[in-house]
């Protein structure tokens, strides 16, 4: 089974209890992780860092042992970049390559399923990238 790359918000609603995703994001986490590798990367990693105070805690609540760690491959930046582009040519207003274009490069270059909660970006931008979501 392709590994699975999973977006930050799934693992910041389970991390910081979220009321209304915390139960969904947990059984998906859970599921996907029987069945597949899950996998982050450093901007994933980042973002969910925002919830803790220091990098032990984090650390505990991102075991190694249960996600598998990956650099972003220079190619998924590089489609980042392109997928970005489109996105201001249609109007967007955002001057810097936002995350999700990070994450789903990463995961179409490497060819993996994407956990979110958030797919419009994702369908939109990278159309390859199988999803799982709500």
């Amino acid at each position: 089974m392709k590994p699975v790359l999973v977006d930050s918000n799934v693992i910041l609603d389970v991390t910081q209890g979220h009321q209304d995703w915390a139960d969904w994001s947990a059984t998906a986490i859970e599921s996907a992780g029987h069945a597949a590798p899950l996998v982050i990367n450093p901007v994933i990693y980042a973002e969910v860092s925002v919830g803790y105070d220091n990098i032990e805690d984090l650390q505990l609540a991102l075991p190694p042992e249960l996600y598998r760690r990956e650099p972003l491959p220079y190619e998924a930046a590089f489609l980042a970049g392109k997928a970005f582009l489109i996105y201001q040519r249609r109007g967007g207003t955002k001057w810097t390559p936002l995350p999700d274009f990070f994450i789903g490069a990463h995961a179409a270059i490497g060819g993996y399923r994407l956990l979110t909660r958030d797919p419009k970006r994702y369908r939109s931008y990278f159309p390859t990238v199988e999803l799982i979501c709500p």
